[in-house]
């Protein structure tokens, strides 16, 4: 990724930022459907969140949210805040959002980038705070945003994608000026694990790997990923080799060599932009020796898999739905 001298950006973007302020002080006021409230008072604000990267002011209740971390536009849809601005991780099209939240969006929003996103494209939409919650946690990524508008970072200590579901509600409802609706919908979620656990005892204290499969071959997930997450709150167990071998990152790649780290008391897979099928016929996987006892998942289901890997309430509502009884065949 290229860098800027922090003083080139800040110029640059004072340039971006001014000029479309002008463009928008000739333009007619933004539509109720573009706003993000329900012209409620701006009770509770200014607010103050910790980041990673010191304490994000929020002057007053945002009303133009520009959401980009993985899933962090999910959770402002399902907080009743309707993001002008967005980041479409998984290719969904269209709105950018999965299944679980058809037509939560009542305008399309404008689909940002994910890993680069165009920082003069957010500046025209005149963010009053930009979210990048479940991110990257780069440097040089925050000072670009917090540039254009207060940015509400990765959690302190947090890195890399490791933000979890709690903190990602957490801190966007508290942005947002709607905790009371980010506890209810935590709570919505702990009830649907709870219910889960319930209906399947033979999950406790059983070791499962969550692994992926693309282009580039076989990958385990380690603890702090929102499906390693998922799995735990089900009662499975992380191997502890996985979450050695991933050091400080949310997952690691697989070689011939180590790739006997999927197995485990349940191994699933999850396929990336390429078939279950080819992921079940590789040869080296078949040899893993919980693929060949047949305690192993491909999850076959495109959407599924993404309901599963994004990690926010409605999507892991979803998955909760799904998933449980294909662990229990695997077993």
């Amino acid at each position: 990724m290229i860098r800027f001298p922090l003083r080139r950006l800040l110029a640059g973007v004072s340039v971006a930022l001014a000029a479309a302020v002008a463009l928008a002080g000739c333009a007619p006021s933004s539509s109720s459907a573009n706003r993000t409230t329900d012209a409620a008072p701006s009770a509770g604000f200014p607010t103050s969140i910790t980041t990673a990267f010191g304490t994000t002011t929020i002057p007053s209740k945002p009303e133009r949210v520009v959401a980009l971390g993985w899933g962090d536009a999910e959770v402002a849809l399902e907080l009743g805040v309707q993001p002008i601005g967005a980041s479409d991780w998984l290719g969904f099209g269209g709105d950018g959002v999965g299944p679980w939240l058809k037509d939560a969006y009542r305008t399309r929003p404008t689909i940002v980038g994910t890993l680069e996103p165009n920082y003069e494209q957010i500046v025209r939409l005149r963010p009053d705070v930009i979210l990048d919650v479940r991110s990257s946690g780069d440097a040089g990524r925050y000072q670009k945003l917090s540039a254009i508008a207060p940015t509400v970072a990765i959690p302190p200590k947090g890195a890399n994608y490791r933000t979890t579901s709690e903190q990602q509600v957490t801190m966007i409802a508290k942005a947002l000026g709607r905790e009371q609706r980010g506890a209810a919908l935590l709570a919505s979620v702990s009830s649907a694990f709870d219910a889960a656990r319930a209906a399947h005892p033979e999950f406790a204290d059983t070791s499962a790997v969550i692994g992926s499969y693309s282009s580039q071959g076989f990958g385990a997930y380690a603890t702090g990923d929102a499906r390693v997450s998922f799995m735990k709150r089900l009662g499975f167990t992380q191997p502890r080799a996985v979450d050695q071998a991933a050091g400080n990152g949310f997952s690691v790649a697989l070689s011939e060599e180590n790739l006997g780290l999927l197995s485990a008391d349940l191994t699933v897979i999850l396929p990336i932009f390429t078939s279950a099928a080819k992921a079940e016929a590789d040869p080296l996987f078949q040899r893993v020796p919980s693929v060949a006892e047949g305690h192993a998942l491909v999850v076959d289901d495109a959407r599924l898999a993404d309901a599963f890997s994004i990690g926010t309430p409605a999507a892991t509502i979803w998955a909760l739905d799904r998933l449980p009884s294909q662990f229990a065949n695997a077993l």
